[in-house]
């Protein structure tokens, strides 16, 4: 076992999401060997602390946190190894963290991350969609209009989506998701790493059903397939496109916009239009 102090600045440690046997034996010696550590909930991460015999005092740094504690532990940068936790899984995704870690760079101190667990990526890895893209949400806000606003925003993105939800709230998030991205495959994963795991998999639809007088219990991750790809546009829906840009666009301008507008390779329209405008 490692006994020497760390050097001092900040380190990003990620925590188990749910099985305490995934804590990492450099997180482990990085949490016992730190000047402090900083922790949403100081009971929750008393448990893990308590399961990998760790005895560092504990001070709590959250959401509500203001700038004057901020300042604070910026300060003791200087002279400290400082680990900050979230309750489960990496820090600063969809936790607090991101504007300590600015501040203590804007001040020159040394910031290291320890990579590990995180539910978002976990529940990538079950449900079997495409993983070459994504993009994580979050948790969807709490409101009718903005929550619809929110997914519109992300409707035509082509990528998975990946968000958090609570028990509660699925059926109405899933019914939600369905009614502004239409049928989809998803999945909803629920208890990662625990010992009641699960991973259902279905279209949009299906789930809020099977989720609307039930709720599940648990840490839960949605994740969402990309739209359909679209059917590429024949050669006449082509040329009528040109035709339309080229009486009122010259013909490189009339490309790209037909190009954009038909998910085609600028290219190839390009050329069609130097095709049409002879």
């Amino acid at each position: 076992m490692n006994n020497e102090p760390l050097p001092a600045g900040l380190y990003i440690v990620a925590t188990p999401i749910g099985n305490l046997g995934d804590l990492s034996q450099r997180a482990a010696d990085t949490l016992r060997r730190a000047d402090l550590i900083l922790a949403e909930d100081k009971r929750v991460t008393a448990k893990l602390l308590a399961h990998a015999e760790v005895r560092t005092r504990m001070r709590t740094y959250h959401d509500h946190s203001g700038e004057t504690e901020r300042e604070r532990i910026v300060a003791e940068l200087a002279d400290k190894a400082v680990a900050l936790v979230s309750d489960a899984g990496t820090p600063l995704i969809s936790d607090p963290g991101y504007k300590l870690v600015r501040a203590a760079r804007e001040a020159g101190h040394a910031v290291h991350t320890l990579p590990g667990p995180c539910a978002a990526v976990a529940a990538l890895t079950l449900a079997g969609l495409p993983t070459d893209r994504f993009l994580f949400l979050g948790f969807l806000p709490t409101k009718a209009k903005a929550r619809a606003e929110t997914i519109a925003e992300v409707a035509t993105v082509r990528a998975s989506l990946v968000l958090y939800e609570s028990g509660p709230r699925l059926a109405e998030s899933l019914q939600a998701l369905g009614d502004g991205l239409g049928s989809r495959e998803a999945a909803v994963a629920r208890e990662i790493s625990k010992l009641y795991e699960e991973c259902v998999t279905g279209n949009l639809a299906e789930l809020a059903e099977r989720y609307a007088d039930t709720p599940p219990k648990g840490e839960i991750v949605i994740v969402v397939g990309p739209p359909p790809a679209a059917a590429e546009a024949t050669n006449e829906q082509l040329d009528q496109a040109l035709d339309e840009a080229l009486a009122i666009m010259t013909p490189s301008r009339a490309a790209a916009a037909v190009a954009e507008q038909l998910g085609l390779p600028r290219k190839r329209v390009y050329a069609r239009a130097l095709e049409r405008g002879r």
